[in-house]
C-alpha cells in the first residue's frame, strides 16, 4: 500500500535580522540617497550650465541688436519735397500781400525790427526780411538783410541793408510735403550740438535728473516709482531713464509685460556700455514720439519744432522749448492744439522746474510762463498738396532711374507755387458753391479740378484734384479722362491756318447743316449749340463763335488724321479716335493733358513735356541726373500767332466774353470754351502773358451739370486768375506774318479809308489780293487808324 505524501507546512514563526543584515541595509539606503542626490546635483549643474549658455547666447544677441541699430542707419528718412522759390527783383509782380504770405508760410516771425533769421517788419511799402541761408539744387545762398519797397502791386527797388543794390535775390524754397518710407514716420535728424542747452537742460531735470550719473537703470527711481503706485492703488509715476526710454522706442514693441521690461532694462545697460551720454542723448532727440498728423508720426525734436512752430529748432524761444518738453509726457494728453490749457500747464511746470534747479532765472521764467503757446494752427506750415505731389510721385519715376529714388534722405525740388496753389483752390471752392446756389443745382454735386502752368518753361505751378482739394482721393486734375468739347476746336484751326494757300482767318466757311455717314452705315448729324444755322462766315468768326457746323466742314475738308497727327505733334499721347465727332470734342482727355495742348499754343508752337521737378538731391547734396527732357518746334510761329490772334476774339467778343466779369480787357487774355453733350462737362481754357490755366467742371457720376462752358468753368478760371494778378498778353508777331487792311462785309482787300476796314493778320503771301470798292475813298483817317483786329 502505498504512502501518502508528506504535507507541508509554512512556519509563522517571524526571524529577528542579525546586527549585520541591519548595517547592510542601512548602508545600502544611504548609497542610493547619494546616488540621488549626485544626479540631482549634475542635473542642476547641467541645467544651471545650459542656462547659462542660453543666456549667454541671448545677450550675446541683444548686444548685437543694440550695436548693430544704433551704428547703422537707425531711421528711414522721408524725401523733402520743396516749393518753387519766390524771386524778388525791381519790377517783380509780387504784391505785399503776397509777401506777408510766404513769409507766414515758411514761418518768419513778424517783429519790430528784425534782428535774428526768419523774422520780419512792416512799414507800409517797405518791408526788412532776415532771410534764412538756403541751399538750392544749383547753389547755397547766403542768409541776407532784406530791404524791399513796393510801388503798389510790383517791387519797386531792392537791396541788401548795408550793402547796396540787389538784382535778384531767391527766398527759400519752401517746404510742402515729404514722400515717407513705409512706416509713415516723419523725422527732420538733429545732430547733438544742434540741439539748444535749454532744451536738454529741460528735458533732464523731468524726464532724467539722474541721467548723467546712472549706467541705463536707476535703481531708486524704480523703487520710488514701485512705491507710489502702490499707494496710489495705480500707475502715476515711471521709473524709466531716458535710456531706457530710448530702448523701448528704438528696439522694442509697445507689449506690456515683465519679460519686455527684463529685456529693456538689460538693453539699456549695453547701451550704455558701448555708448557716451552724449551719443544716447542725440538718438533720443530722434526718436522720442511727439505727436500725430493724420497719418503722420511726429518723432524727435527737429520735425516736432516744426509741427508746431513752423520753425526750426534753433530759432525758438524758452517758452517753446519748454512746450516741447512738456509733449514727451504725453503727446495726445498735452495736445496744445486740442488741450491749450493742460499744455500750458504742464510747460509752465517745466519752466517754473528749471528755475528752482537754476537753470533759468526767475524772470526768464516768469516771462515765459506769460508768452502765449504760440503754436501754429496749420501744422508745419506743409500745406497738403495731394493732387500736386501725386504728379511729383508719376514724374519722378518717368524721368529718374529707380534705383536712383531708393536712396533716402532725397531733397525734391518742384515747381509749386504755394501762394497760387492757395488761390486755384479758394476760386474752386467758392465759385462751385455759387454755381450750385446760382443755378439751382444739388448742392455738394458739382466737383472741378484746375491745372496752372507757367506759359514759357511748362512748369506746373498749382494743381486742384477736387473741390475739398486737400484730402487725398480720385485725382481730377490726372485722371478725370473726360470728353473736352469744343477745346479741341483751335487744333482744327490751326491745322487749317498752316495751309496758307487755302486758309486764312478771312475765309469764307459754310457753316449750314450738314450728314455724314459712318462705318457702321448711320448717319451723324451735328448741330450748333443755338440748333441754327449761319451759312458763309469768316474762319476767325466761326471760331469766336465756336460754330459747330462750320467747324465740321473745316475739319473733313482738313482731313480727320491731318487734325489727329497735329495734336500728337502739341503733345497729346493718348490714342485718338480719328472719327467725324471728334472734330466736335468726341475726344476724351484729363485737365493735364488739356493743359499741354494750351500750353503748346501759349508758347508760340514749342512744345516741352509739362514738368513738376525742378531737381533732386541726394542726402549728400549732388544732384541726380534726369533723363533729358526735349523741346521741339511742333509748328511754325506764323500760324500759332494767326490762331492766338483768334483765340483773343474768343475772349473779346466770342462765347468767352464773360470774362470781362473778371478780368480788365487790356490783358488780352486768349481762350475758348468747352461743352460736352447735355451740359455733361464744362471746360476752359486759355492764357494770359504769363500763365497757362485749365479748370474743368462736371459731375463724378457723369450726369449732366446744368453748365456750359461760358457759365461754369469760365467762371472758376476768371475767379482763379483774377486772385493772381496774370500779366498781359502781348503776342510778338513773327517775320512770316504780315498785317492787311480787309474790309469785313466782302473779305477783301481795304485800306484804312473803308469805313468799317479792320487790321488782320496773315501769312506774308497769303493775303486777299482782290481789293473792297471802298479802297480809295475819303474819310476820317485818323480814327480808323486805330481799328484792328484787337478792337
Amino acid at each position: 500500500m502505498a504512502k501518502a505524501p508528506r504535507k507541508r507546512t509554512r512556519s509563522t514563526t517571524k526571524k529577528t535580522p542579525t546586527n549585520s543584515t541591519r548595517k547592510r541595509r542601512s548602508k545600502s539606503r544611504a548609497g542610493a540617497r547619494r546616488r540621488t542626490s549626485r544626479r540631482w546635483v549634475s542635473r542642476l549643474l547641467a541645467l544651471g550650465f545650459l542656462f547659462s549658455l542660453v543666456l549667454g547666447v541671448y545677450l550675446l544677441y541683444l548686444d548685437n541688436t543694440v550695436r548693430i541699430k544704433f551704428e547703422g542707419k537707425r531711421w528711414a528718412v522721408p524725401a523733402r519735397v520743396y516749393g518753387r522759390p519766390l524771386e524778388l527783383y525791381p519790377g517783380a509782380p509780387v504784391t505785399p500781400e503776397q509777401l506777408v504770405a510766404e513769409l507766414q508760410r515758411m514761418g518768419y516771425q513778424k517783429v519790430r525790427y528784425p534782428k535774428q533769421p526768419a523774422s520780419w517788419s512792416r512799414n507800409g511799402g517797405r518791408f526788412l526780411v532776415k532771410a534764412r541761408e538756403f541751399h538750392f539744387w544749383d547753389e547755397k545762398a547766403p542768409g541776407r538783410f532784406l530791404d524791399i519797397r513796393f510801388d503798389g502791386q510790383r517791387i519797386e527797388q531792392l537791396s541788401e541793408v548795408g550793402q547796396g543794390d540787389l538784382a535778384l535775390v531767391r527766398l527759400e524754397a519752401p517746404e510742402i510735403g515729404s514722400i515717407y518710407p513705409a512706416h509713415n514716420e516723419d523725422r527732420v535728424l538733429v545732430q547733438r550740438k544742434e540741439l539748444p542747452e535749454p532744451l536738454v537742460q529741460a528735458l533732464v531735470v523731468m524726464e532724467d535728473r539722474t541721467f548723467y550719473e546712472h549706467y541705463g537703470i536707476d535703481p531708486k527711481a524704480i523703487a520710488r516709482a514701485v512705491w507710489a503706485n502702490l499707494r496710489a492703488g495705480g500707475v502715476v509715476q515711471g521709473g524709466s531713464t531716458l535710456t531706457q526710454q530710448l530702448v523701448k522706442n528704438f528696439y522694442l514693441t509697445r507689449e506690456r509685460s515683465l519679460w519686455r521690461k527684463l529685456n529693456e532694462a538689460t538693453m539699456a545697460l549695453l547701451l550704455e556700455a558701448h555708448y557716451d551720454k552724449e551719443e544716447i542723448l542725440g538718438a533720443y532727440a530722434n526718436e522720442i514720439y511727439l505727436g500725430q498728423d493724420g497719418g503722420r508720426a511726429i518723432h524727435g525734436f527737429g520735425l516736432a519744432s516744426h509741427f508746431y512752430f513752423n520753425r526750426s529748432l534753433q530759432e525758438l524761444d524758452l517758452s517753446q522749448m519748454a512746450l516741447l518738453v512738456a509733449q514727451v509726457r504725453g503727446p495726445s494728453y498735452y495736445d496744445p492744439r486740442r488741450h491749450p490749457q493742460r499744455a500750458k500747464e504742464r510747460r509752465d511746470l517745466v519752466l517754473k522746474v528749471m528755475q528752482e534747479q537754476g537753470m533759468i532765472t526767475p524772470g526768464q521764467a516768469a516771462a515765459a510762463q506769460k508768452r502765449p503757446l504760440g503754436v501754429q494752427q496749420k501744422g508745419d506750415g506743409r500745406g497738403s498738396y495731394p493732387a500736386f505731389m501725386d504728379l511729383v510721385r508719376r514724374q519722378l519715376h518717368r524721368d529718374y532711374r529707380e534705383e536712383d529714388l531708393t536712396s533716402e534722405g532725397l531733397r525734391i525740388f518742384t515747381t509749386l507755387d504755394p501762394w497760387a496753389q492757395q488761390q486755384a483752390e479758394t476760386a474752386v471752392a467758392d465759385r462751385l458753391t455759387r454755381l450750385e446756389k446760382q443755378y439751382r443745382l444739388p448742392a455738394g454735386k458739382l466737383e472741378g479740378a484746375a491745372v496752372l502752368v507757367d506759359g514759357e518753361s511748362g512748369e506746373v505751378r498749382a494743381m486742384v484734384g477736387g473741390r475739398s482739394a486737400q484730402y487725398a482721393g480720385f485725382n481730377r486734375a490726372l485722371d478725370a479722362i473726360r470728353p473736352i468739347g469744343s477745346l479741341v476746336k483751335p487744333a482744327i484751326y490751326l491745322a487749317a491756318l498752316m495751309r496758307a494757300d487755302r486758309y486764312n482767318l478771312v475765309t469764307p466757311l459754310d457753316d449750314s447743316p450738314l450728314s455724314i455717314a459712318s462705318r457702321e452705315g448711320e448717319r451723324w448729324v451735328p448741330e450748333n449749340y443755338d440748333h441754327s444755322s449761319h451759312g458763309q462766315v469768316p474762319l476767325h468768326l466761326a471760331l469766336a463763335k465756336s460754330y459747330n457746323l462750320a467747324t465740321v466742314r473745316l475739319g473733313m475738308d482738313i482731313g480727320l488724321g491731318s487734325v489727329a497727327g497735329l495734336l500728337e505733334r502739341l503733345g497729346i499721347n493718348r490714342p485718338i479716335e480719328q472719327v467725324p465727332a471728334m472734330l466736335l470734342g468726341a475726344l476724351s482727355l484729363s485737365p493735364l493733358e488739356v493743359a499741354q495742348l494750351y500750353q503748346s499754343f501759349a508758347a508760340g508752337g514749342f512744345y516741352s513735356p509739362l514738368r513738376a521737378i525742378r531737381g533732386v538731391q541726394s542726402s549728400s547734396g549732388q544732384p541726380l541726373q534726369r533723363y533729358p527732357l526735349t523741346v521741339r518746334q511742333s509748328v511754325d510761329a506764323g500760324p500759332v500767332y494767326l490762331l492766338n490772334r483768334n483765340l483773343q476774339e474768343v475772349v473779346r467778343s466770342g462765347t468767352g466774353r464773360g470774362l470781362a466779369n473778371y478780368l480788365d480787357s487790356s490783358l488780352n487774355i486768349a481762350g475758348k470754351t468747352g461743352t460736352t453733350d447735355q451740359l455733361r462737362d464744362s471746360w476752359f481754357a486759355g492764357f494770359s502773358g504769363d500763365k497757362v490755366a485749365v479748370v474743368w467742371v462736371g459731375r463724378d457720376d457723369n450726369k449732366p451739370a446744368g453748365l456750359t462752358g461760358a457759365t461754369g468753368a469760365l467762371q472758376v478760371w476768371g475767379d482763379m486768375m483774377r486772385r493772381m494778378h496774370p500779366m498781359p498778353l502781348s503776342l510778338l508777331r513773327p517775320e512770316s506774318v504780315e498785317t492787311i487792311w480787309i474790309d469785313p462785309a466782302s473779305g477783301f482787300r481795304a485800306d484804312e479809308g473803308c469805313e468799317e476796314a479792320r487790321q488782320y493778320p496773315f501769312i506774308v503771301g497769303s493775303a486777299p489780293t482782290v481789293t473792297a470798292s471802298c479802297v480809295g475813298r475819303t474819310g476820317n483817317s485818323i480814327r480808323r487808324l486805330f481799328r484792328s483786329f484787337f478792337e
